[in-house]
């Protein structure tokens, strides 16, 4: 990721912290309404308790993706530890589909193309190395969905 696209993200971040558990509720709303099979994996979570992993881990990444090589081994353990959960390739899709979807709106007219883009690359470098991790990793387990 270039600079000018590291500083978008963090500064579009910086925006969405605030809100975060609305921004989350809309998140899973919006997943749920692309892909409605993922709604039984959450089953029995703890979302508020999800939705602060979930802040907590997007705020890390956001945070190292000036040294990448350091946020690598959390990202691949990460995606190491969602085959256990359940996650198939294809759910990273709805994902970032729904990630981007919650950030147009969360965001009004602070939303770019120049931000999209920005948020499309650091969520496309996120879903590639766990979805490489978990290619590594073998078989799925049966598990909840959760962060």
């Amino acid at each position: 990721m270039t600079p000018r696209e590291i500083d978008l993200v963090r500064r579009s971040w910086s925006q969405v912290v605030p809100v975060a558990d609305q921004a989350l509720a809309l998140f899973y709303e919006r997943l749920f309404e692309i892909d409605p099979k993922l709604r039984p994996a959450f089953d029995g979570v703890d979302m508020a308790a999800q939705h602060q992993k979930q802040v907590r881990a997007l705020s890390q990444f956001v945070h190292g993706l000036g040294d990448v090589a350091a946020i690598l081994p959390e990202l691949e353990a990460l995606g190491r530890r969602h085959v256990g959960y359940g996650v198939r390739d294809q759910d990273y899709e709805s994902v970032g589909e729904a990630l981007l979807w919650t950030l147009e709106r969360g965001l009004g007219d602070d939303w770019t193309a120049e931000t999209e883009a920005a948020w499309a690359a650091a969520y496309g470098l996120i879903a590639d190395v766990m979805r490489r991790a978990a290619a590594d990793d073998g078989e799925p387990r049966v598990g909840a969905l959760a962060c």
